[in-house]
């Protein structure tokens, strides 16, 4: 834990430099595929910083996002497996080495792309729930490409178009809320989006 608090300190510290929006696009293509943070906190402090420019750090996080979403796509795609269909090295050392990454995680999901497809890689983008093991394992269960990048931009986009809007509509007010209750509300609604689908399918 006290790893990943110095690894959030400095990735916070980004926003009182010239360089947070380099920085900003760097781990959100970074988390999408492996860093254990998400780069929300850096979105919010830049915003802060300069709320006019909320949205603009926004596409910047999005696009960082999603274009991170596919380098985790081509690990699972090109080097998950092993040329006699074990797990490979780098396989191996995300399961040992990345927070959250196991075995038993990484063959749940496979489950859960099974049985919702889009929904599940919406889910992944839009909640806390770690993307990066969604990614990954999108490529190693060859999940339709053209499906995961439009689930991508769509659920990565509302969450930091979101977070961005709260900011330049409330300013530092809204900070508080954010940290204590945004993820909260963000499984909340995606729980009633879903579930307002399954009672259609089985009303229809």
């Amino acid at each position: 834990m006290k790893i990943l608090r110095k690894i959030y300190d400095w990735m916070l510290h980004w926003a009182d430099t010239p360089y947070g929006p380099i920085a900003l696009f760097i781990l959100a293509f970074a988390e999408a595929s492996f860093f254990p943070i998400p780069p929300d906190a850096l979105l919010i402090a830049l915003a802060l910083g300069s709320r006019s420019k909320s949205f603009k750090f926004a596409i910047n996080t999005t696009i960082g996002s999603v274009t991170g979403a596919l380098l985790g796509y081509a690990i699972g795609y090109f080097i998950w497996w092993g040329f006699d269909g074990s797990f490979s090295a780098v396989a191996l050392f995300f399961f040992n080495n990345i927070p959250g990454f196991t075995q038993e995680v990484f063959y749940n999901v496979k489950n859960l792309y099974d049985e919702w497809n889009f929904w599940i890689i919406f889910t992944a983008g839009f909640t806390p729930i770690p993307y990066k093991v969604f990614t990954v394992s999108a490529g190693a269960f060859e999940i339709s490409l053209p499906m995961f990048v439009i689930a991508s931009i769509i659920s990565r986009a509302a969450r930091f178009f979101l977070v961005a809007y709260l900011i330049w509509r409330f300013g530092p007010q809204i900070k508080s809320f954010i940290d204590k209750y945004f993820n909260m509300l963000a499984i909340l609604f995606t729980v009633l989006l879903i579930g307002g689908f399954v009672l259609i399918k089985y009303l229809l």
